[in-house]
């Protein structure tokens, strides 16, 4: 039997649905009447206080990965951080009450129906984790698929202190927690990380030891080589000629990679996040929020917009979710 908060949950809630693929400006709408989803036994129901987008998000919605996704019409939305309403009888790590945050989906290609840009989302508990006190539900929101990418391609490359690293994409929602894990958490000896001239000062804040103006300088013609390039724009053709003899080029852009590169797509582990805490709490890594951010619910579409001119820096999160 599933335990559920006093207060009363609506058997529908608003949410933003698409029923075919397409544009988000297109395709994306508000219904005020989607059924509040159901919990299996290893879930359980948040109320949404905050969710983050991500590209993923966006590339979902134009059928990118059709074959494996859940039927429509769908709810986006990966990041999600929130109150528990309802536990399911498995679940032993959350009560109603807790305050979480997580990404949603275990597998990225193969997502659920019922995302985090609704007024409640369930999730299974193993994708969750407590949210730190000293974040806000926003700054929650916006870290678990960007944070979790970040470590988990660092392990990925068997990082490790010491070592080189060289960041593409530097100032995006995953590049800055690549550059502040590689240095705070893993122990680099040396990051370096690209970025258009006026987000140069945030790579540096961020823990990198280079800046590199991709708008004035090429990054293959830098005269160090690095142990590890970590690739998040989609240049990994050129990244190979920035890596060491034997080193490693890891991209989460999708498209062919040939040795030494190496494709990496996440699983959504509530483990990360607990193992990050500290960090998190310590605010040795800190969460990095666009200016613009966050977007009230109703300007959902507004935000989509926004993430998809690739223009953003950190993340793009929607609050308040009424």
């Amino acid at each position: 039997m599933a335990a559920a908060a006093t207060d009363s949950i609506p058997s529908v809630n608003k949410a933003w649905v698409y029923s075919e693929y397409g544009k988000s400006a297109d395709v994306l709408k508000l219904d005020p009447n989607v059924p509040v989803p159901d919990i299996k036994e290893d879930q359980v129901l948040i109320k949404v206080v905050a969710a983050a987008l991500n590209p993923v998000d966006y590339k979902r919605m134009f059928g990118y990965f059709k074959a494996t996704d859940s039927p429509l019409p769908t709810v986006p939305g990966y990041d999600v951080a929130g109150v528990v309403v309802k536990v399911g009888s498995q679940v032993t790590k959350f009560k109603v009450g807790d305050e979480v945050y997580g990404d949603l989906n275990e597998k990225a290609a193969q997502p659920k129906k019922f995302g985090s840009l609704a007024e409640y989302t369930a999730a299974e508990e193993r994708v969750l984790a407590l949210k730190p006190k000293n974040l806000s539900f926003v700054e929650a929101a916006s870290l678990p698929l960007a944070i979790e990418t970040a470590y988990e391609g660092l392990e990925r490359t068997e990082f490790s202190a010491g070592k080189s690293i060289l960041v593409l994409g530097g100032a995006g929602g995953v590049g800055t927690h690549v550059i502040q894990l590689a240095k705070h958490v893993f122990g680099a000896s040396n990051v370096a990380a690209t970025a258009s001239t006026r987000k140069l000062e945030l790579l540096r804040s961020l823990g990198a030891d280079l800046a590199v103006d991709y708008t004035k300088e090429k990054f293959e013609e830098l005269p160090e080589k690095f142990d590890v390039v970590y690739d998040t724009v989609g240049e990994s053709d050129r990244a190979v000629k920035a890596v060491k003899e034997g080193g490693k080029v890891l991209t989460i852009v999708s498209g062919p990679a040939a040795p030494p590169v190496v494709h990496f797509a996440l699983t959504s582990t509530g483990t990360v996040l607990e193992k990050l805490k500290p960090y998190l709490e310590s605010g040795k890594v800190k969460p990095v929020l666009d200016p613009t951010s966050p977007y009230p619910f109703s300007k959902t579409v507004e935000a989509f917009a926004y993430l998809e001119t690739s223009r953003a820096t950190g993340k793009v999160v929607v609050h308040p979710i009424p």
